[in-house]
């Protein structure tokens, strides 16, 4: 059974295809943006438009995929416009939750259509959901690339007043911080990095990147600047270790993700629960 779930010849072998390398080197730049951003969006109270994000991008990567556009862009622009939305229409906390269902419950509606009209392998479609290793490829990585340098220049220019409005986005406002436009920014960032991560871990799974690693964190650390440090390890280690472990068996790597960092997580909990006493 063991052989079955983990084989380290076959592992070691796969690791020497470059489809694999390639899904290695994606997987490491997605989890150091997914780790940069996850504090963020724990603080700011945005996982549920994190889901939304990405299942929009799911609508974009099927319509993309219909079309025969490249299903990455597909995705990358049904995400970004679903979080700018998000973020022009619910800036107020008790909007936010009703905005974020409408879009989504419409936005997956279209999703299942493209799909159902789709012509092609349902292989192909169902990956969308829960993510591919072997779809990667260079354009992809420079794609990913980008996207990562454009995380670390937003986080690294508006860190400080991003902080400020994510703590307490009223006294940031009345300090003269623009709070407004610094959640509508955030939120397409949102949609961009979770565009990305659909193509890997699959619009369904997410979460388990952007947000559980930074919920882990947040569990042990409370210094901003070490949370952010602990979330891109734990990232780290769910999606490289996601590829890695998911080759032997063939199974979904969003399978494999969500297992590891549902794991760190329970981890993380109990040492802080101990440490809390």
């Amino acid at each position: 059974m063991l052989d079955h779930l983990f084989s380290f010849d076959l592992t070691m072998h796969l690791l020497r295809h470059d489809f694999v390398q390639q899904a290695l080197v994606a997987a490491a730049l997605l989890g150091l943006v997914a780790g940069l951003i996850g504090p963020f969006i724990v603080m700011r109270q945005m996982s549920f438009a994190v889901h939304g994000s990405s299942e929009l991008s799911l609508t974009g990567a099927a319509f993309a995929l219909l079309v025969g556009f490249q299903v990455g862009v597909g995705a990358l622009v049904g995400s970004a416009l679903a979080a700018a939305l998000f973020g022009i229409l619910g800036q107020r906390a008790r909007e936010r939750d009703s905005v974020i269902g409408v879009v989504l419950a419409f936005g997956l509606g279209l999703a299942v259509l493209f799909i159902h009209l789709y012509p092609g392998r349902t292989g192909t479609s169902f990956a969308l959901l829960t993510g591919q290793i072997v779809g990667v490829g260079y354009s992809g990585l420079a794609m990913l690339a980008v996207v990562c340098v454009l995380v670390v220049a937003v986080l690294t220019v508006c860190y400080r007043p991003l902080l400020f409005a994510s703590v307490d986005p009223e006294v940031a406002a009345g300090y003269g911080v623009p709070v407004r436009t610094l959640g509508i920014v955030f939120a397409a960032l949102v949609g961009v990095v979770a565009a990305q991560a659909v193509q890997i871990v699959g619009a369904l799974l997410v979460m388990s990147l952007l947000i559980t690693p930074a919920a882990a964190a947040a569990r042990l650390v409370a210094a901003p600047v070490a949370a952010i440090l602990t979330s891109v390890a734990f990232a780290e280690v769910a999606a490289v270790g996601g590829i890695v472990l998911s080759l032997a068996p063939g199974v979904p790597v969003s399978v494999i993700v969500a297992t590891i960092s549902f794991v760190i997580y329970v981890i993380c909990w109990l040492l802080g629960r101990r440490l809390r006493r």
